[in-house]
């Protein structure tokens, strides 16, 4: 035993160290802060449904990491176990923010999204429900035990809160947790992010250059709405050029990258432009990201392909990256892929909350879709498509014309946008999908 708790001194030295607090993130005030069960659970109760369902709940003294016991629930070989450790917090000031922070290690369990959700349930001065439970998404790993961590705004008819640890449906599983801390909080002061999208189609252009420094053009006249990041087409190098798709097809990075590392690094912010790449004997169809510094950093092959692409001897790309940025992870789509449901959903998946779309022409309601199902920013910049700009509720924020080729919206990428009846979908979204289950004919693939 002394072995252990020497050994948890150590862990909780090396994570105080690696991510002590700003003097922004510091609490005003902590409201619980539990790590210790060995003689008392302090108001922590055990919830299930009914009796026949409901797992092992007890307090183990031999798996801890900060105190000398830890709060467990184990699937105790019953499928259909389904439970929770719960406590109600007193003292919620309603409209002011709140951080739940919490450690926990498992065993035996496959899809930690499906099996283990962290809720907070803000309850009124009556203990009835105020608003839709906040689901807990944010987890880093700290050795052999994990932190989940998050902050909310408290409801304005908020008093009391409800921690859930919720833990279902893995018979052979088990969770410990431990270092349990309820925290008041400063306000967050959010990710404002500006993104931009262009609507622009050269005509009669001798060479794939010609359209591209037309493009840079287009660049430098959303330059004054000071983006973060802008939005150009698919194919921005075969465009009006009357060329077919291998004529044009360049290295990546190559001459039309050039042209844009050059305008990106001179104006100063990430630029996603359509290019058709050569690599060897294969034709992609490829969307680029270069940084504010001018750095091609990313790149995404297209995936789905038209018949007229195949026949036009281009190469289908075969995985969906995701990439961050100084104000967040991005992806990127291209044209055809919105007619399908995996592009968009595997971005999300992977943390993306912006998804570019370089277009051709494309289906509205299915843009609209791909933003509502997977809860991000959607940006298309297209010819025979709209140019917008589509929040994760699929409302349109700002569309491009021929009068107003170049549109910004600023957003926050913090900002937990809701529904009703449903609550902030983002949250219950990466909690609820069932990436667990096979589809019938995608093979074993699946992404967690």
């Amino acid at each position: 035993m002394n072995a252990l708790k020497a050994l948890s001194v150590l862990i909780l030295s090396a994570i105080a160290c690696a991510a002590a607090p700003s003097e922004a993130e510091k609490p005003i005030a902590i409201l619980l802060h539990h790590q210790d069960w060995h003689t008392d659970k302090q108001g922590w109760e055990t919830w299930s449904q009914r009796d026949e369902i409901a797992p092992k709940f007890y307090v183990d003294e031999e798996v801890f990491l900060k105190g000398s016991s830890s709060l467990a629930i184990s699937g105790d070989g019953n499928p259909a176990a389904h439970g929770r450790w719960e406590r109600i917090v007193p003292g919620i000031n309603a409209r002011s923010w709140y951080r739940l922070a919490a450690y926990y290690k498992t065993k035996g369990i496959r899809y930690e999204r499906q099996h283990l959700v962290v809720r907070l349930d803000w309850l009124d001065e009556k203990g009835n429900r105020t608003d839709e439970p906040e689901y807990l998404t944010k987890v880093e790993p700290q050795g052999d035990w994990k932190r989940v961590e998050e902050t909310f705004q408290a409801p304005k008819d908020a008093r009391t809160v409800k921690i859930e640890l919720n833990f279902g449906w893995e018979p052979d599983g088990t969770v410990w947790w431990d270092g349990i801390e309820l925290s008041e909080m400063p306000q967050p002061k959010g990710r404002r992010v500006t993104l931009t999208s262009v609507f622009h189609r050269p005509r009669g252009n001798n060479t794939p250059e010609e359209s591209v420094r037309q493009f840079c053009r287009m660049l430098e006249l959303a330059a004054k709405d000071r983006p973060d990041i802008v939005c150009l087409p698919e194919a921005i190098n075969l465009i009006g050029t009357g060329l077919s798709y291998t004529e044009v097809a360049e290295p990546v990075p190559g001459p039309s990258t050039g042209i844009l590392c050059e305008a990106a690094k001179k104006l100063g912010f990430y630029v996603v432009a359509g290019v058709l790449e050569r690599d060897g004997k294969c034709v992609y169809n490829t969307a680029v990201l270069i940084n504010r510094t001018g750095e091609l950093v990313g790149k995404y092959r297209k995936v789905y392909l038209p018949r007229e692409e195949i026949e036009g001897g281009v190469t289908p790309g075969d995985s969906y990256p995701v990439f961050e940025t100084d104000f967040g992870k991005v992806g990127m789509m291209i044209c055809y892929d919105l007619q399908y449901v995996d592009p968009a959903r595997a971005l999300a998946a992977q943390g993306a909350e912006v998804i570019l779309l370089p277009i051709w022409g494309g289906n509205v309601a299915l843009a609209k879709a791909r933003a509502i199902e997977n809860q991000v920013y959607l940006v298309t910049s297209g010819y025979d498509m709209p140019t917008f700009i589509i929040n994760p509720l699929g409302s349109i924020l700002a569309q491009a014309s021929k009068d107003k080729p170049i549109i910004s919206v600023v957003v926050d990428l913090d900002e937990r946008i809701k529904q009703q009846w449903l609550g902030d979908m983002k949250s219950r979204f990466h909690k609820e999908w069932r990436a667990d289950v096979k589809m019938p004919g995608w093979g074993n693939e699946t992404v967690d």
